[in-house]
């Protein structure tokens, strides 16, 4: 018998309600909401940085340095609080982490100047780090193994489609009320968001308006994890495995790409004689050929593991698309014409959000439960401290091809189709049944 909490009128009340039909999808549904507003919140400053710029005087290394302070926060806080969801649980880490960066949002037009926008960026950068560890142990959690691929594409196909929306949110509240209400609303978005997820989230086992067959199902495929109950593994236990860095190897390699495109896109417009009024569909055109990659490859490798694959096999050929995918992002220094560039764009962030699925969904195919949020952390900080470097060598390498004119970023777009693709052979070569495996130290795949 499913256990009832019994802490609070709340639940009182929603254990007289009849259960939810497919409650994991809302649950989602919830995470992917989540997903998207942090993706408005910190798509802000890149949608206003060409104004900022000017505003300010800041070179292109001033406004790297900026999002790398963002970056750092974000580098040690993954894996600060990876540890914090697996030893807090998921509701309350989450609701921290929300909170912390929706306030610090509303707080950003208090500052001025250089100094001003590094530190409150840096202090953004801590709090929205918690998503992605926190979103990754919910689904391990209420999804079983064949659908977690499809339900990690949901939430983080949110980060596609909050930076999609954020143009269109951000640049409207900014033309017409300044630079006060473009950041202050996102950060409002957040405390509506943990309202609704206060009410809503309790572990499959604790849910008031779970179906007894569904919770069944999802008990089921964590039954051994369960039942073993194993305390939470050391940070250098985890390390020592290759799954573990198969894993951080997988998101290291790709995320800088979308980091890249995500925060200079308007500036490489710019660059390549592209005013943002008329490539405004630009903008937002590679955040949805992103967000449809989420989709697909989490749908594909599910369809596979229905057909009989084995799941480390149906991972890793969606790997490959995605590895091989992203290349496209090469052509793009042969051409300046808009329409060509969207399709690159688009094409090439699809395969990324193929390839990005996998990468968040390893942690819950891999790792049990008492770990999950852990090696998701790892993977994020190393994902981060990868964005760091290329954001650095961005600001570094256009500062100094200020006269390149519209081959500005060549070298950075030739980097940003190739290292996804080392990438992908390394984590081929790593993800896969070894001795750990054997040992009970990781799942089989």
């Amino acid at each position: 018998m499913k256990h009832i909490p019994q802490n609070s009128g709340e639940d009182l009340n929603l254990r007289e309600l009849h259960p939810i039909p497919s409650l994991r999808w809302w649950i989602a549904a919830i995470l992917f909401a989540s997903t998207a507003i942090n993706y408005v919140d910190r798509q802000t400053l890149s949608l206003l940085a060409p104004y900022l710029k000017q505003e300010h005087h800041w070179t292109n290394t001033d406004y790297a340095n900026i999002v790398v302070g963002f970056r750092v926060a974000y580098a040690f806080g993954q894996t600060l609080c990876g540890r914090l969801m697996d030893r807090l649980g998921t509701k309350r880490g989450l609701t921290i982490t929300v909170l912390w960066y929706s306030i610090v949002s509303m707080l950003t037009p208090l500052v001025s100047g250089f100094y001003g926008f590094l530190g409150i960026r840096f202090l953004l950068g801590a709090g929205e780090s918690g998503n992605w560890p926190g979103a990754t142990k919910a689904v391990s959690e209420w999804f079983p193994k064949h659908e977690r691929g499809l339900a990690t594409a949901v939430f983080d196909s949110g980060s596609s489609i909050g930076g999609a929306v954020a143009p269109l949110i951000i640049l409207p509240l900014y033309f017409r009320w300044g630079l006060r209400p473009a950041f202050v609303v996102p950060g409002l978005l957040g405390i509506v968001w943990l309202l609704a997820w206060r009410w809503c989230y309790y572990r499959p086992q604790e849910h008031p308006r779970i179906g007894q067959a569904e919770l069944a199902m999802i008990l089921a495929d964590n039954k051994q994890s369960e039942l073993q109950g194993k305390p939470s593994p050391k940070w250098l236990d985890l390390l020592k495995l290759p799954q573990t860095w198969g894993t951080i190897i997988c998101r290291t390699f790709t995320d800088p790409v979308f980091f890249f495109i995500a925060d200079w896109f308007p500036i490489y417009l710019v660059a390549k004689g592209i005013s943002l009024k008329s490539g405004l569909i630009a903008i937002w055109i590679p955040f949805v050929g992103a967000d449809l990659g989420n989709l697909f490859g989490g749908w594909a490798s599910g369809y596979l593991i229905k057909l009989g694959w084995p799941v480390g096999k149906a991972r890793r050929a969606v790997v490959a698309f995605g590895g091989i995918g992203v290349m496209l992002l090469i052509p793009t220094i042969f051409t300046v014409n808009l329409t060509t560039l969207t399709v690159l764009f688009a094409t090439a962030t699809f395969c990324y959000g193929s390839y990005t699925t996998i990468a968040n969904v390893l942690p819950s195919d891999l790792f049990f439960a008492e770990s999950v949020a852990s090696v998701s952390g790892f993977s994020g900080s190393g994902a981060a401290i990868g964005t760091i470097i290329v954001f650095e060598l961005a600001g570094h390498l256009s500062d100094a091809r200020l006269d390149m004119g519209t081959h500005l970023f060549d070298p950075l777009m030739v980097l940003a189709g190739l290292i996804p693709f080392v990438g992908m052979i390394l984590v081929l070569l790593l993800v896969r049944n070894t001795k750990a495996t054997e040992k009970g130290l990781v799942r089989k795949i």
